[in-house]
């Protein structure tokens, strides 16, 4: 067997998750799969890489030095087919910016305000519930860029040489339930309000999990958490079976009540990451004049806004700072640039 770049690729991999498991849905593979191909790295240098235990993998000595020459060669092939792709769409007259992002509503928006630039840009849209899955793809120069929300708590691994830029510092996430809810009578809904139901999250989502549990835990609760995905758990909470966490720019609908919940216990911070500044320039601009417009969209997040910021909510994407004497915890308009950037 003759080592190959994706071979490499599968060694960090494991390394910066230190798990089969993690490492196999970061690349997009079947873990028994993942394990094969271990095997058979392993069988080619003849000797063991990482060593199994039931936490998880940690390289062996040996492992350190094969990674230590590995991760450069795999940054350095992933930045030739970057620059090859990028030189081959200028030859042909166009574009293609290769986007990925976690769940988002401000998503349509950018796709659309990036193509009707006059420079021709064609957007490609690559969706995923794990941000950190998203993270490799753009290191690995198979994404040109990501926009990711990081739970609170749950910090996300940023692959050395990203540029990363804050546009959100920390977004508030909201509850969902039926729209016929005694709780949904209420501006903000605290969570002793929801002791008695039972909540599904997500649990496939980075940090999520975590973070409700967490959260319900420090509030003195203990509720029944049903894992299931996002659209199951909107359909389950109109009728009254489940309550679930929500982006506060979720659509609102007839069946559902979206609410803040009191103090603000969960938050994300929403980021947008490439592997160069000049890449997030290009498109950072259109991502923040989406994701306002939807954010001034929803009415339970529009009014969430006009009292964080009491001396008036900006009502438009470009509106100015709000005045230092009332910060929020929202960075409005204030991308956060080189303190993110890995080395």
């Amino acid at each position: 067997m003759e080592l190959e770049v994706r071979h490499l690729r599968v060694l960090c991999a494991i390394a910066d998750t230190g798990s089969l498991h993690k490492a196999a849905r970061e690349l997009g593979l079947a873990q028994p799969s993942l394990s094969t191909q271990l095997r058979r790295i392993e069988r080619a240098l003849g000797a063991q890489l990482f060593v199994r235990a039931r936490n998880g993998c940690s390289p062996t000595p040996l492992g350190m030095v094969v990674l230590a020459r590995a991760r450069p060669l795999v940054a350095e092939f992933a930045a030739l087919v970057t620059e090859t792709r990028a030189a081959a769409a200028r030859a042909a007259g166009g574009f293609q910016l290769r986007i990925g992002s976690t769940a988002s509503r401000a998503i349509p928006g950018w796709l659309r305000l990036l193509r009707t630039r006059p420079s021709r840009v064609e957007p490609t849209l690559h969706m995923s519930v794990s941000a950190n899955s998203l993270l490799g793809m753009v290191a690995a120069g198979r994404l040109d860029m990501a926009f990711v929300h990081e739970v609170e708590g749950s910090p996300l691994r940023i692959p050395p040489g990203l540029c990363v830029r804050v546009m959100v510092e920390r977004e508030p996430q909201f509850v969902t339930l039926a729209a016929d809810h005694p709780a949904a009578a209420r501006r903000e809904i605290g969570l002793a309000d929801l002791a008695g139901e039972r909540w599904m999250v997500d649990s496939t989502v980075d940090g999520e999990w975590d973070a409700l549990c967490r959260v319900l835990r420090a509030a003195g609760l203990n509720p029944e958490v049903l894992h299931g995905d996002y659209l199951t758990a909107y359909s389950l909470a109109a009728t009254g079976e489940v309550v679930t966490v929500s982006q506060p720019t979720a659509h609102p609908r007839p069946d559902l009540a979206i609410r803040p919940l009191a103090g603000d216990p969960i938050g994300v911070r929403l980021l947008l990451a490439a592997r160069s500044e000049a890449e997030l320039d290009d498109a950072y601009p259109e991502l923040e004049e989406a994701y306002w417009a939807v954010a001034h969209e929803a009415p339970a997040y529009r009014e969430w806004l006009r009292r964080a910021y009491p001396l008036g909510a900006p009502d438009r994407p470009d509106a100015p700072d709000p005045p230092d004497a009332h910060p929020s915890p929202v960075a409005w308009r204030r991308p956060v640039r080189a303190d993110l950037r890995t080395p």
